[in-house]
């Protein structure tokens, strides 16, 4: 009966691909006060989690989403989340991360959250390696 509320499904902006090809100057991470997020993508498991989101990249294509749209879907699928809590920088961002449980109001289409069968779930956990045991698990 228990729930859990999730912050941060975009890990500071990291999944939303800004950093790619480093930390670009109008971003956050370019900020003084988080100069502890630019270490942690500069630092080699910055750079390993940065392959594992190009690993993503053609899961997101396949169900017709972007990065940012499969990690809230992402979350939103455990069984224990309750809710996600997200932060925007401006009303596009907002939009776009809606369309992890919404239909886009100008292109139709589904929702990503009906998408995220246990194959595909399998698929990113695989890519990711950080899939934490379930009770279930840890019995069998």
């Amino acid at each position: 009966g228990v729930g859990a509320m999730t912050w941060s499904p975009l890990a500071c902006g990291i999944i939303s691909g800004k950093y790619g090809n480093g930390v670009p100057e109008s971003s956050r991470a370019a900020l003084k006060c988080y100069q502890w997020l630019k270490e942690k993508i500069i630092s080699e498991e910055g750079r390993k989690q940065q392959v594992k989101l190009k690993d993503l990249s053609p899961i997101a294509e396949r169900l017709g989403c972007t990065l940012p749209q499969l990690a809230v879907a992402w979350c939103l699928r455990n069984e224990g989340v309750s809710s996600v809590l997200l932060g925007s920088s401006n009303p596009e961002q907002l939009i776009e991360n809606l369309g992890a449980i919404q239909a886009s109001a100008s292109g139709g289409g589904t929702s990503v959250l009906p998408k995220m069968t246990s194959h595909i779930v399998n698929e990113i956990d695989n890519i990711l390696g950080n899939k934490p045991y379930s009770k279930k698990d840890y019995r069998s």
